[in-house]
């Protein structure tokens, strides 16, 4: 199983536009990380997003790079600083491979729990519009897998 860890793209500053949608540069670098992952034909059940804009744009600019059974479900309880306990439960139940689109901290705490039992451990460097791909082993246990950032593709 894999498990897809995405921080939104770039967004515009609260001040700017209270639902902080995505930038150009926000929307230009998920687009470019959408076509960078395309060949790779990703399939995986669920897109799984906040319901904050930014990262509801992202799930849906890069959904196109790929199949996803389910579509996108925008979730309550994958914002910045909400419990990770409901997406560990699906990550839990196994099966297919899923993507989680969303922010910091929430994102890292997931990464920490499944990479070092520790939602508190930073084992993994987030960047804006990247994805980071966690693999689960044949032992239970999760790695990384790979991670992208747009900057370099």
């Amino acid at each position: 199983m894999r498990v897809y860890l995405v921080q939104h793209g770039e967004a515009m500053l609260r001040e700017q536009d209270p639902e902080r949608p995505l930038t150009q540069k926000g929307i230009a670098d998920v687009r470019r990380m959408g076509a960078f992952l395309k060949p790779l034909e990703l399939a995986v059940r669920t897109v799984w997003h906040s319901k904050k804009m930014r990262a509801a744009e992202t799930a849906e600019f890069l959904a196109k790079a790929f199949e996803a059974a389910e579509g996108l479900v925008p979730r309550d309880g994958m914002g910045p600083d909400d419990d990770v306990e409901g997406v560990l439960a699906e990550i839990a139940r196994g099966g297919d491979d899923l993507m989680f689109v969303g922010h910091l901290p929430f994102l890292a705490k997931v990464a920490g729990k499944l990479l070092a039992g520790d939602p508190a451990a930073e084992p993994v460097a987030f960047r804006k519009g990247g994805v980071v791909c966690l693999a689960r082993t044949d032992s239970g246990t999760w790695q990384v897998a790979w991670a992208l950032t747009p900057d370099v593709i």
